[in-house]
């Protein structure tokens, strides 16, 4: 396949661990095609290198295969140096084809991206990547909290303890310090007497739940386990608060996104985070849906539709927005309608990540546009009404504009 060429200078890397290819090609002054490759370490002293040999060429692509996360130090030191860079998908470089088995990777890249072949993925600017460690870490931290949580309630059943019964949240207030109680041996009446007066359960209903036997093994396994996840909550909770720190110059963007149900304000900066705020690097909602794997594939062949399983995507955003979605699906909306139309023909997974696919549509246009949500089904001033009446009507008497 002879492929025509598009730039005159490219550098292509192939990323390993400990170990970068860097082919450049070029045109010389006699019009001739050379070719440039090095190899170099992975350290850091060997990016700096690197780097600076790539941009003594000039080149006006550098591309690199996005692998794992190795790419990301060699990307930064690149962008030090103010280079176009693009980051492509290896599928999408193993689709094209001519390829030729003693050609190298990077030899192979060169080629590709020399020849306008190759588009490069979305990367958001230096400082949304910094914000993308912090905001991924607290999502890990916060399974690992829900995880210790299922560790507890199994490790109370078995010891014939039904406390998740009749307390359907065993982190709160109460039932920790009704679980404390069990460990340093208090009596039924203690243990009820921590319940929150807004429980449901009735006292009767509490004691039979914390009727059950503790060995030593599980009073100590336990205790371990609330350890943890007091200490799980305090980090999570500094991972917040530096988070939202961050983003004190995105208070407009993150307010507006909240207005969307399901959506508060660590959701609203982990959406930030992952897609950035400049809405032109992906074009339109529906490439935003497709890069993030929110939308259905689309493999059709002489009319026949095949596997239409959604790609893999951001992992991260995708988890973000499912969540959102069913906190959405229970509010009072027209994502509420759209959940339950899709739920009896479809069932509550496709339904939900259809909700999913709907929010960061909306996403998009928000921060696109700098506006906020508005929901066709929903009578706001209705709600301002029901929300502020009582105390309006209040005032009213207090100042003698009506009479009780």
């Amino acid at each position: 396949m002879e492929l025509t060429a598009v730039y005159r200078c490219v550098a292509a890397l192939d990323v390993h661990q400990a170990k970068l290819t860097v082919c450049v090609l070029y045109e010389n002054d006699l019009g001739e095609v050379a070719t440039e490759v090095r190899e170099f370490g992975g350290f850091k002293r060997d990016r700096r290198e690197m780097a600076a040999w790539v941009a003594s060429f000039h080149p006006e692509l550098v591309v690199m295969e996005s692998t794992g996360i190795y790419w990301k130090s060699p990307y930064a030191a690149l962008e030090w140096y103010g280079l176009n860079l693009a980051v492509v998908n290896a599928r999408h470089v193993k689709q094209v084809p001519g390829r030729k088995t003693d050609i190298n990777d990077a030899q192979w890249l060169a080629i590709l991206a020399r020849s306008g072949l190759l588009r490069g993925g979305f990367v958001p600017p230096q400082h949304f990547r910094d914000y993308r460690l912090i905001a991924r870490q607290l999502q890990k931290l916060t399974g690992i909290a829900a995880g210790e949580k299922t560790r507890l309630h199994k490790l109370l059943t078995d010891a014939g303890i039904r406390l998740s019964v009749v307390i359907s949240d065993l982190s709160g207030k109460s039932a920790k310090a009704m679980i404390q109680g069990l460990l340093d041996g208090e009596t039924p009446e203690q243990l009820v007497a921590h319940a929150d007066p807004r429980l449901k359960a009735t006292p009767d209903e509490l004691r039979e739940a914390l009727a059950g036997e503790l060995s030593d093994s599980h009073r100590f396994v336990i205790r371990e386990l609330m350890a943890h996840l007091d200490e799980l909550e305090a980090r999570i909770l500094r991972f917040r608060q530096t988070l939202l720190s961050h983003l004190r110059d995105y208070q407009g963007i993150l307010q507006n996104l909240q207005t969307i149900p399901g959506i508060d304000e660590l959701s609203a900066a982990m959406l930030l985070v992952e897609i950035g705020d400049d809405m032109s690097a992906f074009g339109s909602a529906d490439k935003l849906a497709s890069w993030a794997g929110v939308c259905p594939g689309q493999n059709e062949s002489a009319g026949k539709r095949k596997s239409a399983r959604t790609r893999k995507g951001n992992p991260y955003l995708r988890r973000i927005l499912c969540e959102a979605a069913n906190a959405a699906s229970r509010t009072r909306c027209r994502l509420q309608d759209k959940f339950k139309a899709l739920l009896i023909r479809r069932g509550r997974k496709r339904a939900i990540f259809a909700i999913a696919h709907k929010l960061l549509k909306i996403v998009f246009l928000l921060i696109q546009r700098g506006d906020y949500y508005r929901d066709a089904d929903t009578d706001y001033e209705a709600l301002a009404v029901q929300r502020n009446a009582p105390r309006w009507i209040k005032k009213l008497i207090q100042y003698g504009y009506i009479t009780p």
